[in-house]
């Protein structure tokens, strides 16, 4: 009986805790989705969590719906958990396939490339009709290649506009004035003690400006506007009309008390300071959100961002013309720009170029920078590669006029997903010849002359330095032949070309010229054992002779073999000159008149000298050292062998110089 009433007691107890817990659940999940749906993503993201750690293991769809809800609220908030919070979701047996592209995304910002690629055929398999994922695919198949070749550009973030726990974004110049410089931070400000931003969390973002002194140096920066008119307001990215004088930026609205959409503003400026911004007239539905606008270089057209109906899904640019503070005849750029995903920070360079930044086309991951140019109506889009993207946000590019050189913004590096404005340029890309010019005893030339000639109508002449090098700047798409001249010694020339050349680059020509006042022997040409029959592996020497022919056209020339002793001296003086008139026989059939020519063979009638290279090879000859039998059979086997394969060589000598 007791027992009846004591179950009877804890049931009434019990049963109304448990049905206020139920109550606060769904109370406490109504909140996190106001708060999502709002765009407080942070705040909803902590209130998922919380949730998800206060719901039963037993209520597996519960948890994987809050577990998919806090990894969108990751996701948008850059934070690299987003991925493994959706894995939660997948193992939880979450029930749209959704999932799974979101995760390739995350995947795919995080630089996990191959996760990437899994995530995107599975949900390819649910939705093949899927632009999105397509992209994505195709994104993650092409990373490897991108950063493979990356462009010439070079990029390095800015110490000037870099702070810890800080974000920078966005930079824009003040017209075509390069000295003035706009940008977008969160920066400790005594201008802006409002409340945190309900999206991030953390402190609104407000204008900044800086600018150049004389010496070329930066000041400090300084907020834009007014107290009243930054707190309570998040400031974003801005841009300005040719002449500076006009600028136009998004204003986020953060008063709890205000619900009023992100919309953009416009400001005069007037005796130095910024007019009262005041709001341009762009949907007649306020409820759309219009954010990042870009002027033409005219200051008649418009482009914006913004989530209208009629577009390609997500975040869209638009344009449309400008009259006073109203936009008129507003188009989407089409799906040559835009995507499912998100298409932002649009920027205007000239007439025809617009940078912008996409997750929604192929790409590195998370947003990447893309250029399109204006073809007919239409725009030829291209990703602008590494070092303008990476795996992370890459977005809010400007340039510095006509220059190759401005600043980007990124996460890339950051933990905590804070933006950072890098300085970028594209290096001048320098193509140099250079070289040594030399004698066949491999000694510098100091007073040798190197002629460059090309297609391209280069003519340039240099003297090489004492030690015989020279250096010598060409363009790109260049075919050039080059002679290298000195008193004393035969021409020698040489081709490059600097065809496809994409990037700065060194040739190195080194030039050997033979001395007219001595033999010169040629290495590289050799015969059949006891035989006259030049071998297939002479042909480079033979080839290096010929041009030596071609070079000095008005040359007489002796071609001359030598033996050692070893053998009959009559039979080693017929062997020589047959192999001589073996060299001369290819001359001839190769193009260079017989009378050029002089066929001698020596035997062993002049045995080598020792010259300073061959000294330097063989430790055991000393310079000026005459290769005699006696000589020779002094030496040691081994060393007798060397000396006589040193006597056993094929020779010129210029004979005349002024042959025609």
């Amino acid at each position: 009986m007791r027992l009846k009433v004591f179950v009877k007691l804890l049931y009434i107890i019990v049963l109304p805790l448990m049905l206020a817990s139920g109550c606060s659940t769904k109370s406490r999940i109504a909140a996190a989705e106001q708060r999502f749906e709002a765009g407080e993503y942070a705040a909803a993201a902590d209130l998922y969590s919380r949730l998800y750690s206060r719901v039963s293991s037993s209520d597996r769809q519960l948890k994987a719906r809050l577990a998919f809800q806090q990894a969108e609220c990751l996701r948008l908030l850059n934070n690299n958990r987003a991925a493994a919070t959706y894995q939660r979701a997948v193992r939880l047996n979450y029930a749209d396939s959704t999932v799974y592209l979101k995760m390739a995304m995350a995947h795919h910002r995080n630089g996990n490339y191959g996760e990437a690629l899994k995530n995107y055929r599975i949900y390819l398999q649910s939705d093949s009709a899927s632009i999105l994922a397509a992209n994505g695919l195709m994104g993650s198949s092409m990373a490897a290649e991108i950063k493979a070749r990356p462009t010439r550009y070079k990029a390095q973030r800015d110490r000037l506009m870099y702070k810890r726990n800080t974000s920078f974004y966005s930079p824009a110049f003040q017209g075509t004035d390069t000295d003035v410089l706009y940008f977008t931070s969160n920066l400790s400000d005594s201008k802006q003690k409002a409340d945190p931003n309900r999206v991030t969390n953390r402190q609104n973002a407000s204008l900044y400006s800086m600018k150049k002194d004389a010496t070329g140096k930066w000041s400090k920066p300084e907020n834009v506007f007014s107290t009243e008119f930054t707190t309570g307001n998040d400031i974003g990215a801005c841009t300005f009309t040719s002449d500076g004088r006009s600028m136009y930026f998004t204003r986020a609205p953060q008063k709890a008390d205000i619900k009023a959409n992100v919309e953009i503003l416009y400001s005069s400026r007037a005796g130095g300071e910024w007019t009262e911004p005041k709001p341009i007239q762009i949907f007649k539905d306020s409820t759309i959100t219009v954010a990042h606008p870009a002027i033409s270089s005219d200051g008649q057209t418009l482009y914006f961002v913004a989530d209208a109906p009629g577009g390609e899904g997500g975040k869209d640019i638009w344009k449309g013309m400008l009259e006073g503070t109203e936009l008129k005849f507003i188009e989407n750029l089409g799906p040559s720009v835009n995507t499912p995903g998100d298409e932002m920070f649009p920027v205007m360079r000239g007439d025809s170029a617009l940078y912008f930044s996409s997750n929604g086309l192929p790409g590195l991951g998370g947003l990447d920078l893309f250029r399109a140019l204006k073809v007919g109506e239409d725009w030829a889009v291209t990703n602008m590669g590494v070092p303008f993207n990476s795996s992370f946000d890459d977005f809010g590019i400007v340039f510095e006029g006509t220059r190759e050189a401005g600043y980007f913004t990124t996460n890339r590096g950051e933990r905590r997903g804070y933006d950072a404005i890098y300085r970028f340029e594209l290096p001048e890309m320098e193509i140099v010849v250079q070289g040594i010019i030399t004698d066949d005893k491999n000694m510098p030339i100091p007073d040798a002359l190197v002629r460059l000639v090309s297609n391209t109508g280069q003519n340039t002449k240099v003297r090489v330095r004492k030690d015989g090098s020279y250096k010598i700047r060409i363009d790109k798409d260049m075919e050039c032949v080059m002679l290298a001249t000195s008193r004393g010694f035969l021409n020698k020339s040489a081709r490059l070309s600097s065809e496809g050349v994409e990037d700065s680059k060194i040739y190195t020509v080194n030039l050997s010229l033979p001395a007219v006042f001595r033999p010169v022997q040629l290495d590289n040409i050799f015969f059949e054992f006891a035989k006259w029959d030049l071998t297939p592996e002479s042909e480079t020497g033979l080839q290096e002779l010929l041009a030596v022919f071609n070079d000095n056209p008005n040359t007489l020339i002796e071609i001359s073999a030598h033996t050692d002793y070893i053998g009959n001296t009559t039979d080693n003086q017929i062997l020589s000159q047959k192999r001589a008139q073996s060299v001369v026989d290819y001359l001839i059939n190769a193009g260079v008149e017989k009378e050029r020519l002089i066929t001698t063979g020596y035997g062993e009638e002049k045995p080598f000298v020792v010259d300073i290279p061959t000294a330097a090879k063989y430790e055991f000859l000393e310079v000026d050292t005459v290769l005699t039998m006696d000589y020779i059979l002094g030496l040691q086997p081994e060393e007798q062998v060397i000396a006589n394969q040193i006597n056993r060589r094929t020779e010129f000598r210029v004979v005349r110089m002024n042959f025609k």
